[in-house]
């Protein structure tokens, strides 16, 4: 993979250029400092089509063509544009969903290509091509038609300008999928001269899909075909795996046809009901300014002072991605499909999938309970309805499924977190508890044998990620505990607490590393701890020594002290990977074996903390900062993951992070910006000033709040919440006296 710092100086001229076209009259907007394109170049896997803020709808361009670069339906080096689907992943390594295709032609529609399905395709150049928050655009210039995209919470809004044409026109295309997605059961009907609906069920990553969908256009059709398997059909509806129909009509030279799709997951009563809530009119360029607004809106939330743009710009694009998931499932009335194949009512809140949860619970959602704390709440409730389907809390939920994907039981610590921080104070604890514990006491994943031996044996099975499995299980019970004793459950707390121990039975003594075990406590031989295996999810055993978030002194003292903890952690980000070692495809960002581009790395740099080396921390989040975003095609250095790799950049850069997501505290680490103020849902605001911030003066030498010394390496959650004012000095030189007494160490011994 290419690195991004060798790549960042020669890309930093142009980054005005290859970011949103910004005009003055825009230029006091936060959006205009978002770049949508980052990430779509590289392993970043994002899209640059329109969304709201946690909307359904991701109207993107697709090129057509399948393969990992272009997971999310588009890639930046490519050079064509099949259509645009409504729906994309963000960020992810899974290859799924592109529903509901819509491509625009006229007479000039004749090339096609095998690796697109022989469908037609039109070529594309960047330098006619534009996207920002709600609003994206390009020029189809093989047919001369320009393609304008934007969307409501529901609803997918194009705006099309023709050239002189007697054959335009549109091609809806059911059977149209990519990489592990698959068209299972499609339906459409022409309604009247200028309405399609349909539904499109589909199988992949998600087993069972469900996407009900009507289509407004503002010309009528002159003429229309439908297609059930490729072939012709006289009927005025066709049920097919593999539907699609072709409408055309004449334009005359700059005719703007508009063409508005609104969706549900439960009938296409409620995506006609998403078209006359949300869609009511024909005013494109209302549509965009209102979705700007929601992104101006949801922006603003944070401000910051820098005199670094391109530090800026990033900033204001991760934000922008942080809000791209988890997205909405239910329609205008409520109705959603469930993740037990029914039907369901969300009452009194709105239902949300998307729950990337072995990526975001580390860092997106504690930032959303300082910026949505609201939308919180109903992600809680959408995870608790998963929860009375399916009678588990969900692991990787999306479109109404459980994927099952990655490992872990995440939405523990996303309920803890969110109970412990005053946000489900109307929620019945003993649901949240009943929720949380389903997954502890279930037996797939290795639960069971985790149940009994107190770790997760050795498996060759694929994906088996014993050891990686182990060290998460730990840490969710650990949150279990929490929340059961604040419940007065003191029997499940100690049961619980004793579980959240079980990291140790991994620890060995002779190589330093948790390493995998059989089944009769014995510990597998040959044991490389840089080696990639199935014994470690997506990571090695230098990435998952370190993930005891809920007990580093533990972890300190198993490895000898602090000293000896402090070579390790120093040789984590000095003992680089040789020529020839063979690096998965997620090993990416790589600073020695931290991986930045993967997950189970992200809280690594903070632990200096913990060991009365904050400077050292200081030095570390810096270079991460620096080196590992920029605000370009290629500037995220991994997948950025439904906003986690978004998050962990927010909150470093505004100067700490949760180390442990549920415990509310934040591990200060060093601010970028000479000022960063988060205007609070509560109508208070929390700020953070930087005195001598600059890009030499990267260490912190004292710290204040409220206007008093902080003596402690970390602030508390209801310190933000409660609004004040966060002061650092900054340096060019280490204070290795701050914080440097235990008493100043955040608390983690269990």
């Amino acid at each position: 993979m290419k690195n991004i710092t060798l790549v960042f100086t020669t890309l930093l001229l142009s980054v005005v250029l290859s970011c949103t076209n910004e005009k003055a009259d825009t230029a006091e907007r936060f959006t205009s400092y978002v770049n949508p394109f980052m990430g779509t170049d590289g392993p970043g896997n994002t899209y640059p089509g329109s969304s709201v803020p946690f909307g359904m709808i991701q109207l993107s361009p697709d090129h057509g063509i399948g393969g990992w670069d272009r997971i999310a339906g588009y890639f930046y080096p490519d050079t064509i544009i099949t259509g645009f689907s409504h729906m994309h992943l963000t960020g992810t390594g899974a290859g799924d969903l592109y529903d509901i295709l819509l491509s625009p032609i006229n007479s000039k529609a004749t090339k096609t290509i095998a690796e697109n399905g022989n469908r037609p395709y039109s070529t594309f150049s960047h330098d006619n091509e534009h996207a920002e928050p709600g609003y994206y655009q390009v020029y189809l210039q093989d047919y001369g038609i320009n393609a304008e995209l934007t969307t409501t919470r529901r609803t997918g809004i194009h705006q099309y300008t023709f050239p002189q044409d007697d054959r335009s026109g549109f091609i809806i295309d059911l059977g149209y999928a990519l990489n592990w997605d698959a068209p299972t059961d499609t339906y459409l009907k022409i309604v009247d001269d200028t309405t399609i609906e349909g539904y499109r069920f589909s199988t992949g990553w998600a087993k069972d899909q469900r996407v009900f969908f009507t289509a407004k256009f503002s010309k009528p059709f002159e003429t229309t075909q439908l297609y059930a398997d490729n072939k012709p059909s006289e009927s005025s509806s066709v049920t097919h795996k593999n539907t699609k129909v072709i409408v055309r009509f004449s334009t005359s030279e700059s005719e703007k046809i508009l063409v508005k799709v609104g969706f549900s997951t439960a009938s296409n009563l409620g995506s006609s009901k998403s078209l006359e809530k949300e869609a009511y009119h024909n005013d494109f360029s209302k549509y965009t300014k209102s979705a700007s607004d929601m992104w101006e809106a949801e922006l603003s939330k944070i401000k910051i002072e820098t005199d670094n743009d391109t530090w800026k710009k990033t900033f204001y694009t991760t934000l922008y991605q942080s809000m791209l998931a988890p997205t909405l499932l239910s329609d205008t009335e409520g109705h959603y499909k469930g993740a037990d194949g029914e039907y369901h009512l969300a009452d009194d809140y709105d239902k949300y999938d998307t729950f990337s949860l072995w990526d975001t619970f580390r860092a997106a959602h504690p930032l959303y309970t300082i910026m949505h704390p609201e939308r919180v709440k109903d992600f809680v409730n959408s995870m608790l309805s998963h929860y009375k389907e399916t009678g588990l809390s969900p692991v990787w939920s999306m479109q109404g499924n459980e994927t099952d994907m990655m490992i872990g039981y995440h939405a523990v610590p996303v309920i803890v977190d969110a109970y412990f921080k005053g946000l489900l104070n109307d929620f019945d604890p003993e649901l949240l508890y009943e929720a949380c514990k389903s997954n502890a006491m279930d037996d797939a994943h290795g639960i069971k044998e985790y149940r009994e031996l107190g770790y997760v044996p050795v498996s060759f099975d694929h994906e088996n990620w014993s050891v990686s499995k182990t060290v998460e299980y730990a840490y969710d019970d650990w949150c279990i505990a929490q929340l059961a004793k604040a419940l007065n459950k003191e029997d499940d707390y100690n049961y619980f607490m004793q579980r959240a121990g079980n990291w140790q039975n991994h620890y060995d003594s002779e190589s330093s590393f948790l390493r995998p075990k059989k089944a009769d406590g014995k510990f597998l031989e040959n044991f490389t701890a840089k080696d990639y295996t199935d014994h470690f999810c997506e990571s090695n055993a230098w990435h998952y020594f370190w993930f005891v978030p809920h007990n580093i002194q533990g972890l300190i003292d198993k490895t000898g002290g602090y000293e000896r903890f402090e070579e390790k952690l120093d040789s984590m980000f000095t003992y680089h990977p040789k020529d020839d070692d063979e690096l998965p495809i997620f090993s990416t960002g790589m600073i020695g074996q931290y991986a930045h581009g993967n997950e189970p790395s992200h809280h690594v740099a903070y632990l200096y903390n913990y060991l009365g080396k904050p400077w050292k921390t200081q030095e570390r989040v810096r270079e991460i900062l620096e080196t590992q975003y920029a605000p370009i095609p290629y500037g995220h250095c991994g997948n950025e993951d439904c906003g986690q790799m978004s998050s962990w950049y927010i909150f470093s850069s505004m100067g700490f992070y949760p180390v442990n997501p549920s415990d509310g505290i934040y591990v200060i680490g060093t601010p970028l910006w000479k000022k960063a103020s988060i205007q609070l849902a509560n109508g208070k605001t929390f700020e953070m000033t930087a005195n001598n911030m600059s890009q030499n003066n990267k260490y912190v030498t004292n710290v204040t709040l409220n206007g008093k010394p902080l003596d402690r390496a970390y602030i508390y959650h209801h310190e933000v919440s409660a609004g004040g004012h966060l002061v650092f000095e900054m340096s060019d030189r280490e204070n290795k006296e701050l914080w440097n007494d235990s008493s100043a160490f955040p608390p983690s011994d269990q």
